[in-house]
């Protein structure tokens, strides 16, 4: 049987064929498929040669692709979806971004790229994670954070970083960088940090707080280690105990952790990069009582490619139980990664499902 034949079998066994001999775009994002003798797996419109059909096996979406052990196709870059075709544009106009001093117009931005600014906005976003507006602003704290570190002065490195104006940097300078510009030169210096360790069915448990909210909830076996995890994170913070009201705090805190699934509202002081933040704010969605695999969260911050950073992500998380990683499973429902210990995360699972 020559090559034809077999192709022209593989389109009755499987209508998905002829989509990929076609290389439609309308079907990118429909499906993918996989190539046995190469070990990737790409879209149906790439513009790779054609695989002997027999070699081929079609996926729902590039997760099940990975997880039968194939690897992404360089070429067509499936994990990005139909924003791939524009994802050299997009990296282009990161590139303007981050090389402007003040933030380009989103119109200017889609001219460059040649896309009108409602379709460039949406590409962005879907290869970013991000609007080029909170692009901008994440890569201009950056770089105010590196102009601190490096000894400059609070005002140069707020125009170097291409602020024309101290008051809008202002503005959103805790969020950026959990403290005053001031502080933060200094390293944190006279930050205070008040902080009290409790005990828990799960174990010891820590909860410290500075003017702005909780910034850590430590769960382990060893409350001198947990002190020790904090004084290495705020190393040059005044640390504090906690006094009465903050002793009401922690008995939340501890209330929290008993019951998982009350959904206590705490004052959060949540200190982490722009995509950190984007996969913690996913997380906080996930109801309590359910869970999602580390592919589903990457797909619902807009980065399906991005499996291991989201994973990364859940692991930086500081706050137990108050940010619920413990919620993150692996795609077969399995329990892993979580920095207090599987036991825990498996326990807090059981206590939220049974409420």
């Amino acid at each position: 049987m020559n090559i034809l034949e077999r192709r022209a079998l593989a389109a009755e066994a499987d209508p998905r064929w002829l989509k990929i001999v076609a290389r439609d775009k309308s079907s990118d994002g429909a499906f993918v498929y996989s190539v046995k003798t190469t070990g990737v797996y790409c879209r149906p419109s790439c513009a790779a040669r054609l695989p002997n059909p027999a070699n081929v096996r079609f996926h729902t979406t590039p997760a099940e692709a990975r997880a039968a052990g194939f690897r992404a196709c360089k070429r067509c870059k499936p994990d990005l979806g139909k924003a791939a075709p524009h994802a050299e544009k997009v990296a282009e106009a990161a590139r303007r971004i981050a090389a402007s001093e003040t933030m380009p117009s989103l119109a200017s931005l889609a001219a460059k790229a040649g896309l009108s600014p409602h379709h460039f906005h949406r590409v962005f976003k879907a290869v970013t994670g991000l609007t080029p507006k909170d692009y901008a602003v994440a890569h201009r704290g950056k770089k105010v954070r590196e102009k601190l570190r490096d000894g400059a002065s609070v005002t140069q490195a707020i125009y170097d970083a291409g602020y024309n104006s101290g008051s809008r940097f202002y503005e959103k300078s805790k969020s950026l960088l959990g403290m005053t510009p001031t502080r933060y030169r200094a390293g944190g210096t006279d930050e205070e940090i008040r902080f009290a360790i409790a005990k828990t069915s799960l174990g010891a448990l820590l909860v410290a707080a500075s003017d702005k909210g909780v910034c850590a909830i430590l769960l382990g076996d060893d409350a001198e280690k947990l002190l020790r995890e904090l004084q290495d994170r705020f190393s040059k913070a005044r640390l504090v105990g906690g006094d009465p009201k903050f002793e009401k705090l922690v008995a939340r805190v501890v209330g929290l952790v008993e019951h998982p699934r009350k959904g206590i509202d705490l004052p959060l002081d949540i200190r982490g990069t722009a995509f950190q933040q984007r996969v913690w704010k996913a997380l906080a969605a996930i109801p309590a009582g359910t869970t999602k695999s580390y592919a589903e969260v990457a797909r619902k911050i807009g980065r399906p490619e991005a499996v291991r950073a989201v994973a990364q992500a859940c692991a930086a998380n500081q706050l137990a139980v108050a940010i619920p990683c413990h919620r993150v499973v692996k795609t077969d429902g399995g329990l892993s990664g979580y920095r207090w210990g599987v036991a825990r995360k498996e326990e807090l699972l059981k206590r939220e499902k049974a409420a």
